[in-house]
């Protein structure tokens, strides 16, 4: 294939999903990973897209490419995530086996939880200790530590999802969009999400309102994928917009 044709399906494929990994792009390309990240950079400095790390994004979508630190997230929207976490701790019930995924709001939800015989595996090592704590059998992912987030995330990670398959997983998520789904700002924690979500019967993605119609800058799961678990809409856009869609559930404050 030619560079300038290479690049043109690049563009056609970003700009269609939103974002894009540099692995996704070597699959349906064909292409190695030295010529995918050439392309990326050339067509970065061209202004067709914007070149994030193990990807790329569309150049006009509104991106976080950041994350912020945990103890800053745990601050806030205090009293929606109690309310959405409270909800979906009243989903769990015994004998599930459970993928509880690292982040603020999912960690709100051990606080409330009443199924005596869950099991639970994360990537989130305060998440670990605090089920722990409460007598649960938990397991916890190897890989590499990511401290803002406090998530074990990466290539080993994923691996190690391999030999489990859940009833029930419950998600954070930096941006939720109705066309482009689920995002996060890094490559190595949305393999772990990606790979987690695809191993369970139901799964649950845990957001305030402020996450709607957000993009971050790498997917790991379709909009209809999962069950979203929210606050009572306040915003009226954002109301006219999701209400529409059967699979988000408001929680009561």
């Amino acid at each position: 294939m030619l560079t300038e044709e290479r690049q043109n399906s690049i563009l056609a494929i970003v700009e269609k999903k939103g974002s894009a990994t540099v692995q996704e792009l070597m699959q349906i390309l064909d292409a190695s990973e030295s010529t995918i990240r050439r392309d990326l950079n050339a067509m970065d400095a061209k202004g067709l897209l914007v070149k994030v790390f193990g990807g790329a994004i569309a150049k006009n979508s509104f991106v976080s490419t950041t994350d912020e630190e945990f103890v800053q997230r745990k601050l806030l929207h205090q009293d929606k995530k109690d309310a959405i976490a409270q909800y979906a701790a009243s989903l769990i019930e015994d004998h599930d086996f459970i993928y509880l995924d690292a982040g603020t709001t999912t960690e709100v939800m051990i606080d409330y939880l009443k199924a005596k015989e869950a099991v639970f595996v994360t990537n989130a090592v305060g998440h670990a200790k605090k089920l722990s704590e409460k007598g649960y059998d938990v397991y916890i992912l190897g890989g590499q530590f990511k401290s803002t987030t406090e998530a074990i995330v990466g290539e080993e990670a994923v691996l190690s999802l391999d030999k489990y398959q859940f009833t029930k997983g419950f998600f954070g998520t930096n941006g939720i969009d109705s066309k482009k789904g689920y995002t996060t700002p890094e490559v190595k924690e949305a393999m772990v999400k990606k790979k987690a979500m695809e191993n369970c019967q139901k799964s649950y993605v845990l957001a305030d309102e402020s996450k709607f119609s957000v993009l971050s800058s790498v997917k790991f799961g379709e909009f209809d994928q999962a069950t979203i678990i929210t606050n009572q809409f306040e915003n009226q856009w954002l109301k006219e917009e999701y209400r529409k869609y059967g699979n988000i559930k408001e929680a009561d404050l």
